[in-house]
């Protein structure tokens, strides 16, 4: 049996599938152990999906915590109880009087730290269980604002009563609250119409595979040279290569520290070996966020 291949898969996902049906053909397709993905997407929205696949899937977390990339479309004038296009439509508003200076003027004030509430149709946990489950039984749970951070919010077009744009923007931040919330802000309403992920964690969309290349490239295994190593997959991270002595000390799980050689420069740090395996992520207290001890 050949061994697992370790590292991180790009894919597109497409419209009507959740997150977890394209996680679940990537594994089948790669025949992998384990599988799991850095970020949801929601079943209307298309795009990059990065999938962890093996050992790789330790660094899930990680990934989890980068910036993000979308095209988006809002719509103007309806409101729907899940903040997109797939929700019920609780109301219905003119937006005649909207003109694209006001457009542009409120959008603006939405960069930077703002504070958003998780929607109710969201996997944020209460008691447990995600906040749709409760709003799905008819109790939907308001959770408390939180900060997110939109370092860049870019208009494409303006269409009243459709603006499509651009937003990069920090983890945990939902693209359909924020044009729930330009819809208020505007006094109209207005509801997330269609959303594509186009980059996350310094990886690009048109690195990506679509299902379909990749059942094509599965039948020979040529999927393979798409896969991104796991020493490759935090490109933000900067690196330490161990000595022998380093290694052997990760690899059986040894307290290591600055006597080692390694000089922290970052909030987390990769440890690889000559051949540039990945051994080890650790913090700036030289704790282990996570091991690998044969290196991956």
């Amino acid at each position: 049996m050949q061994p697992a291949k370790n590292g991180i898969l790009l894919i597109d996902k497409p419209a009507g599938i959740t997150s977890a049906k394209a996680v679940a053909v990537v594994k089948q397709l790669t025949d992998s152990k384990k599988t799991g993905h850095a970020g949801t997407l929601d079943p209307m929205a298309t795009g990059l999906l990065i999938c962890c696949l093996n050992q790789a899937t330790k660094l899930a977390r990680f990934l989890l915590e980068g910036e993000k990339t979308y095209l988006a479309v809002l719509y103007l004038g309806v409101k729907t109880d899940s903040q997109d296009a797939t929700g019920r439509i609780l109301s219905r508003q003119d937006t005649s009087y909207i003109t694209e200076t006001e457009v542009k003027k409120t959008i603006a004030a939405f960069t930077g730290p703002i504070q958003q509430q998780p929607p109710a149709y969201s996997a944020v946990k209460y008691r447990g269980k995600p906040l749709y489950h409760w709003a799905r039984k008819g109790k939907p749970v308001a959770k408390p604002p939180r900060t997110v951070v939109i370092s860049s919010l870019k208009i494409q077009k303006i269409a009243l009563p459709k603006v499509y744009f651009s937003v990069t923007c920090s983890a945990g931040t939902y693209i359909r609250t924020l044009c729930a919330d330009v819809g208020d802000s505007l006094g109209c309403s207005g509801h997330l119409m269609s959303l594509r992920r186009t980059a996350s964690c310094g990886f690009m969309v048109a690195q990506a595979l679509d299902l379909e290349q990749l059942q094509i490239l599965s039948v020979t295994d040529g999927w393979k040279a798409r896969l991104i190593p796991p020493v490759d997959a935090l490109p933000g991270l900067p690196a330490h290569q161990a000595d022998h002595a380093l290694g052997d000390k990760i690899k059986f799980g040894q307290s290591i520290g600055p006597a080692d050689g390694i000089e922290i420069r970052a909030e987390k740090m990769k440890i690889i070996d000559a051949d540039r395996n990945l051994l080890a992520i650790i913090d700036r207290k030289y704790k282990y966020c996570c091991v690998f001890p044969d290196g991956v």
